[in-house]
């Protein structure tokens, strides 16, 4: 199993993440992104004309990736009352083409990660639990 029931929960109540990839200078580049997380805990980022995008150029160039997903409690959840919680996915990125799109106004074009690492913090209790998977 890649998540655990909560992380898994937290990720299906957001929408919104930053994609970071390695752009052509070596360089990250973050990108905020909708995320969709698959049954066998890969997750799939879609959107609007998705193969024109620097990210899926930066994709075709290096499959590394890592999508952070956060917010902040309305209640105290880590240490010292702290209110931010949230999980970030390492993983090998693919390319696919979709049947249909993921939302109306995507393309059908999918960056899927395939998760190696998983980082969350304040989500099953204070602190941090990081893995490798």
């Amino acid at each position: 199993m890649i998540f655990t029931e909560t992380e898994r929960e937290y990720l299906k109540t957001l929408a919104l993440g930053r994609l970071a990839t390695i752009g052509p200078a070596g360089a990250p580049q973050n990108h905020p992104v909708t995320y969709f997380v698959n049954d066998d805990g890969t997750i799939d980022i879609g959107g609007p004309a998705l193969s024109r995008s620097q990210k899926y150029r930066n994709i075709q160039a290096d499959p590394r990736a890592s999508l952070v997903v956060d917010d902040t409690a309305s209640e105290p959840v880590g240490p010292g009352g702290q209110r931010g919680r949230g999980i970030e996915i390492r993983g090998d990125v693919e390319v696919l083409l979709a049947d249909v799109p993921l939302l109306d106004g995507f393309s059908n074009d999918v960056v899927r990660i395939h998760p190696r690492r998983v980082v969350a913090w304040n989500l099953d209790g204070p602190g941090a639990n990081n893995r490798d998977v």
